[in-house]
């Protein structure tokens, strides 16, 4: 039965409405929210050619189909004939038919071709490499955040630095007894698994100085939204400088390993001040001052909270606690804990 005149004009708001509203969405996004990042990558620039291949292939089949049931929908109208009435019988044209079935066939090898040859830049940028050796850094995913370390020993939690124009072999993991956590920097390239006690390989090479934002990819818990990363690309020179400069700090008395441990690994569930937020409030707790109930806690949880750091080293630990008693130890905290 028809919908009356006000029901299809209410109906037609609607979805102007909802149209209306879905614009300011998309116009929030990168580029407008119709295309993906800008890469900054030769991987991601094969992702983004892949994706603009199959955007071309699609919107044009779209408009084909669209175009063709508009076609037929006018020419074929009823015109007012009785539905008792059957309409013109069109026969079959066998060219056509063979065009419509080969021609799908034909796509579907071109987008395959093309795939496999994008393939190869994806997986290994090392062709594109500007300068230097690879360098590997291993990027472990834990609740409710990203630990890399550096081949000297440095440690860097959710801000990854790296070289421009050296490819980097980034060995992404997790401990045994974490869950899977999944590492995306869109500018960069896809997304890569950290599936627990297995190493997954991504190459990278950043092009151009600059700061790429992402996060984890595969939902892994109550704070996973709070688990981003931040990729910082520097000049070669610089981040030479830095990284053997991060190294040296972190093994010596003035390490600041314990303030990135605590911002990076525990800040997100106690709070930046330790105040308690969705994990308990630690600001004057005992096991602040209690070394093994501290590592104890870390490497195997308790209650609600997950195993944090079960392969830390003790010197990451001993930083922790070091930066925690200095802040937190005693009741109420230090100013300085933010």
């Amino acid at each position: 039965m028809p919908l009356p005149v006000r029901a299809r004009t209410l109906a037609v708001l609607t979805c102007l409405l909802g149209i209306a509203l879905t614009f300011p969405t998309l116009a929030a996004g990168d580029n407008g929210g119709f295309t993906p990042k800008t890469p900054e990558s030769p991987g991601a620039e094969a992702i983004i050619d892949t994706f603009y291949l199959i955007l071309a292939l699609t919107a044009a089949i779209f408009l084909l189909v669209t175009s063709s049931l508009l076609l037929f929908i006018v020419r074929f109208r009823s015109r007012g004939r009785p539905r008792s009435t059957e309409g013109p019988q069109v026969r079959g044209n066998t060219r056509l038919e063979l065009a419509w079935t080969g021609l799908p066939v034909l796509i579907l090898a071109a987008i395959a071709t093309f795939v496999f040859i994008k393939l190869p830049s994806i997986d290994n940028p090392s062709s594109a490499s500007a300068a230097g050796s690879e360098l590997r850094v291993t990027v472990k995913g834990y609740r409710f955040y990203w630990q890399f370390e550096y081949p000297n020993g440095a440690i860097g939690i959710d801000d990854l630095r790296l070289p421009v124009g050296r490819v980097v072999d980034l060995a992404v993991t997790t401990a045994p007894t974490e869950v899977q956590h999944s590492w995306w920097i869109p500018s960069l390239g896809g997304k890569i698994d950290a599936i627990p006690g297995r190493v997954n390989h991504m190459k990278l090479l950043v092009k151009k100085e600059g700061t790429y934002v992402g996060q984890c990819a595969e939902f892994c818990g109550i704070q996973h939204a709070a688990m981003l990363a931040k990729v910082e690309a520097l000049p070669t020179s610089e981040f030479d400088g830095w990284v053997k400069k991060e190294g040296t700090a972190q093994r010596g008395k003035a390490s600041d390993l314990g303030a990135i441990t605590w911002h990076g690994a525990c800040s997100k569930c106690h709070g930046p001040q330790a105040q308690g937020y969705i994990g308990p409030k630690l600001q004057g707790n005992p096991i602040v001052q209690d070394r093994q109930g501290l590592e104890t806690v870390i490497r195997y949880g308790r209650g609600m909270m997950p195993r944090v750091g079960p392969d830390w080293d003790a010197k990451q630990i001993d930083a922790l606690q070091t930066y925690m008693k200095q802040h937190f130890g005693q009741q109420g905290g230090a100013s300085g804990g933010g």
